[in-house]
């Protein structure tokens, strides 16, 4: 199945940078004028986070409480970050049927196996290179769509439980991008992965509905509010947000907290690409991509004894 219907794909329109092309000259003055040398310690620091060695498959729920909060744009930018990061195979898989689109953020055209589909097929026996027959390439690594396009064909806790329990043994690093709380999916989703991340827009309404899931959380284990990492996401360029305040708002608990910019080019939706994110988005997706990796391994360090 085509992921966008080929009457509307021209609809698109040119993709634009997420910086202005004055904004991209000045930051390239930046770069010849100033000294960079604490920027690219910072971007080690990140890089060496995401590139952590992993015992076994480490598995990232990211959801949201309502939609519109950019779930599956940060969805996307994981997954590509642990792409090109990472040596290990990753998968991104989608556990929102109700139409949803990281296909289409992650550049695929056309759609094969669903979810529902893998689960009766999947068996123990498989290698890696039966599997990956059943799903679609994006670069660097590997999507599950959750439908084929079609409204009805629900994804079962169950048969999101079997699909999970088998990825994790081929696969370093799973991002789900769930449908939003409090679907019964999503709530299993993120009470059972290693990481969760809760995009939310950056508005009051948004902070204090997360506030209320975090609570949620904390309430279900102690654990829980601690591997989670709240994604604020900047949907307009015009926000009037105290960021400070919001941040530590929704720390309460042990939470993190990921500042994304406003960005054209994802704000424009279709095809998250890298090349064409403003290079203070690239900054904070590193960031947001270390600071989830480390919750994900968080208790393998406690229980070595180690710390980051």
């Amino acid at each position: 199945m085509p992921v966008v219907a080929p009457e509307v794909a021209p609809a698109q329109g040119r993709q634009r940078h997420g910086d202005t092309t004055v904004g991209r000259a000045l930051a390239m003055l930046r770069r010849l004028f100033s000294a960079t040398a604490a920027e690219s310690t910072t971007l080690t620091e990140y890089a060496r986070s995401i590139q952590q060695p992993l015992t076994t498959g480490r598995q990232i729920a990211v959801t949201s409480i309502r939609g519109g909060a950019g779930k599956t744009t940060v969805a996307a930018l994981l997954a590509l970050t642990y792409a090109h990061y990472r040596t290990d195979p990753v998968l991104a898989l989608e556990a929102d049927p109700a139409l949803g689109t990281l296909p289409r953020s992650l550049g695929a055209t056309e759609i094969r196996w669903s979810c529902a589909d893998l689960a009766r097929l999947v068996d123990p026996s498989m290698q890696l290179t039966d599997l990956t027959g059943y799903l679609v390439p994006y670069p660097g690594g590997w999507l599950l769509p959750a439908s084929q396009g079609t409204i009805g064909g629900q994804l079962d806790v169950e048969s999101y439980r079997i699909v999970m329990t088998a990825m994790r043994r081929y696969f370093g690093t799973t991002v789900v991008d769930c449908e939003t709380l409090p679907a019964e999916v999503a709530r299993t989703a993120v009470t059972t992965t290693q990481a969760r991340v809760l995009a939310t827009p950056a508005t009051v309404e948004g902070v204090a509905a997360t506030r209320t899931i975090l609570d949620w959380l904390g309430g279900l284990h102690r654990s829980m509010r601690p591997t989670t990492v709240v994604a604020l996401t900047h949907t307009s360029p015009d926000t009037t947000m105290d960021v400070r305040r919001a941040t530590e708002h929704l720390q309460h608990g042990g939470a993190q907290v990921a500042v994304l910019p406003y960005d054209r080019h994802l704000a424009a939706g279709g095809e998250v690409r890298t090349s064409l994110l403003a290079g203070e988005t690239r900054r904070a997706v590193a960031r947001l991509t270390a600071m989830v990796t480390d919750c994900a391994m968080s208790r393998e360090r406690r229980a070595s004894g180690t710390s980051r």
